[in-house]
């Protein structure tokens, strides 16, 4: 009498499918948490993402204080971009690319305060 062999329990399990554009919420709130705060007058970092395969590729853009060590803070990023895409939704990041969209300096703080009391 030959033993029936029990069901697989992981091919019923279906399938989890995460959308790009919740691991490029994640990315994003990660840069945001290694920048620790957004220039005065600045805008919160942003990313997109490319997903094929449980693979990520994330591009993010980002304001930077003026002066500041650019290189160092855009390192910061792409480890926590990395280190939280990979905990909080398991695909591996293969690639963080981090875009410097303006930098803020004192004095243009001060001609953005000047035009708002205008």
């Amino acid at each position: 009498m030959a033993a029936e062999s029990a069901p697989d329990p992981v091919r019923g399990r279906g399938a989890t499918t995460i959308a790009d554009r919740v691991v490029a919420k994640i990315a994003a709130q990660a840069a945001g948490e290694a920048l620790d705060a957004v220039p005065e007058g600045g805008s919160r970092p942003h990313a997109s993402v490319v997903v094929h395969r449980d693979v990520a590729r994330v591009s993010v853009s980002l304001e930077l204080d003026y002066p500041s060590d650019v290189g160092h803070r855009c390192g910061a990023v792409r480890g926590r971009v990395r280190a939280r895409v990979e905990e909080l939704v398991g695909m591996e990041v293969h690639e963080v690319t981090v875009h410097v969209e303006r930098l803020h300096s004192p004095l243009t703080r001060q001609a953005t305060r000047r035009e708002r009391l205008s």
